[in-house]
């Protein structure tokens, strides 16, 4: 950073100032006497555990929630922000890990959504494309302002919601998680952006749980822990274990350790799969592959190419043609049925956790208990559900994975995303399923856990399991998995050995560029 750059932060106010939030849920306080400063033209990034209060103390300063004490500072200024609308009128911008766009308008007219400059569109229109065409030259967003959101790529409707926000005169932006559906290149296309935005004075603040990107984009680390901020480091001043140790209370190994796999009989057989979806859309193109005990096979690829029907078809969840035989046994693609999924000993992990993998208005002991509720061992002697002992069941399992809170009779919309993400997987994991099909492992889960589900996966593999793991991270997949295919356009493309590949190779994959 240039020296006059430094000397403009240090005397200017800072950009946000927040003195001593605090916020509660009932019992549970999300946050505790926060106090937090981010200075003017830096990217600041937030980490913590699932839970620790991150993304409530966003929330707060972006006005959806209120906090129950403490107080706000915007530019020096004391500032009251009740709702959003406060918070974009103090010049504050969020975009939120799942977009915010209408999928059949155009660039420009999600644009001036909501800041239509007065009763004539055809005037707000040609006023902000302007203006659009300004701030896309200036801050490298480059889009055509008249694409249609649908025919366009996650990277550039991640760029639309960035230039909503600066259209809107947002000096401060909050990103939530911003690369996960992005491939790499469009990832480090983005923290260019960033950078440039941060240049040209604005400020960011930079909420991820990976911590690489911390260490590349950042140039100050908060981290959050049991509703607490526990440290602010220069980010060239610490390191990623360092990290790691702050957001979890102690040491993390941070790479997988694992033997080399003993692949046995083949356990899932898939010929000539093709997939249509809702709308006639041809979403699964006539793909091949085996995946054999005692291995991972990994399925790698941005969002919306094809895995989530492939899972869904292979959970019973979707039918499709052509034909998935699980240790020579047929499944009924034409009426599918996750009974019969379930039978065979197949767990699923679904890549969309609150629409498959829980009902968000039952409780947590339901959901664990979901599909699995009519074994003997959940029954009285009546045949009736021993709901006592689904109750302790559930219990334990959220002990071993860390679901917080622990509350077993809360519902599961009341846990974060992360924890949501938890009772999923100790859910599937527990039943020591002979065959794994499962998406997005560790999506907006914390570090700490992202370990133990980690060696969770590899200890069924090692007693001879079949996996099959679908990921849009990278190191996940060369971390975990034995071989590698990359999905693109529904198309199955390169399938390779682990070892033998890297994530260069793999990005170049995932984004159709075919070897």
């Amino acid at each position: 950073m240039q020296k006059n750059e430094e000397e403009r932060q240090t005397t200017a106010a800072p950009a946000i100032k927040l003195n001593n939030i605090s916020k509660s849920f009932g019992p549970v306080q999300a946050n505790k006497n926060i106090s937090l400063s981010v200075n003017v033209g830096t990217i600041h990034g937030i980490v913590g555990e699932n839970g620790a209060g991150k993304s409530t103390l966003m929330s707060i300063l972006y006005g959806f929630y209120k906090s129950d004490s403490g107080e706000i500072f915007v530019g020096g200024e004391k500032t009251i922000i009740p709702d959003s609308q406060a918070a974009i009128s103090a010049g504050i911008g969020m975009v939120f890990q799942h977009f915010k766009l209408v999928e059949n308008f155009s660039v420009l007219e999600n644009v001036i959504l909501g800041a239509e400059d007065g009763a004539l569109l055809k005037q707000s229109l040609a006023k902000a494309r302007i203006q659009l065409q300004d701030l896309s030259k200036e801050y490298e967003l480059d889009v055509d302002p008249d694409a249609i959101i649908e025919n366009m790529s996650v990277g550039l409707q991640q760029r639309v919601e960035i230039l909503k926000a600066l259209y809107r005169e947002a000096n401060i932006l909050i990103l939530d998680e911003p690369t996960g559906v992005l491939t790499p290149s469009e990832a480090d296309h983005l923290f260019r952006i960033l950078k440039n935005l941060r240049d040209q004075g604005k400020t960011i603040i930079l909420i991820t749980h990976k911590l690489r990107e911390i260490m590349d984009a950042t140039d100050t680390v908060s981290v959050m822990r049991t509703g607490e901020m526990t440290a602010t480091l220069e980010t060239k001043k610490t390191s990623p274990e360092e990290l790691a140790e702050l957001m979890v209370g102690r040491k993390v190994l941070l790479n997988v350790s694992k033997n080399e796999n003993k692949a046995g009989d083949i356990a899932l057989e898939v010929k000539n799969l093709s997939i249509t979806d809702e709308k006639g859309v041809l979403r699964v193109k006539d793909i091949t592959f085996e995946v054999r005990e005692g291995e991972i096979l990994g399925i790698a690829g941005v969002a919306g190419n094809g895995q989530s029907e492939l899972l869904e078809a292979l959970g019973g969840f979707r039918k499709a043609k052509g034909s998935v035989s699980i240790y020579g046994h047929s499944l009924n693609l034409a009426n599918p049925s996750g009974q019969e999924i379930r039978d065979l000993s197949i767990a699923h992990v679904p890549e969309d956790r609150q629409r498959l993998g829980l009902i968000m208005e039952f409780t947590a002991w339901e959901n664990i208990g979901f599909g699995y509720q009519h074994e003997n061992e959940y029954s009285n002697n009546w045949g009736l559900m021993n709901n006592k002992k689904l109750r302790s069941d559930a219990a334990e399992k959220m002990k071993k994975f860390d679901v917080r809170p622990s509350d077993n009779k809360l519902k599961a919309r009341s846990f974060s995303g992360g924890n949501q993400q938890k009772l999923v997987l100790a859910r599937e994991i527990e039943r020591n399923p002979d065959i794994l099909l499962i998406g997005q492992p560790t999506r907006g889960v914390d570090i700490g856990a992202i370990e133990f589900i980690h060696n969770e996966i590899i200890k069924l593999r090692d007693e001879g399991k079949a996996i099959v793991l679908v990921s849009v991270e990278l190191d996940e997949i060369l971390s975990l998995t034995d071989r590698v295919s990359v999905m693109f356009d529904g198309n199955l493309i390169g399938n390779k050995l682990t070892s033998e590949t890297n994530a260069m190779e793999l990005g170049l994959l995932m984004g159709g560029e075919a070897n």
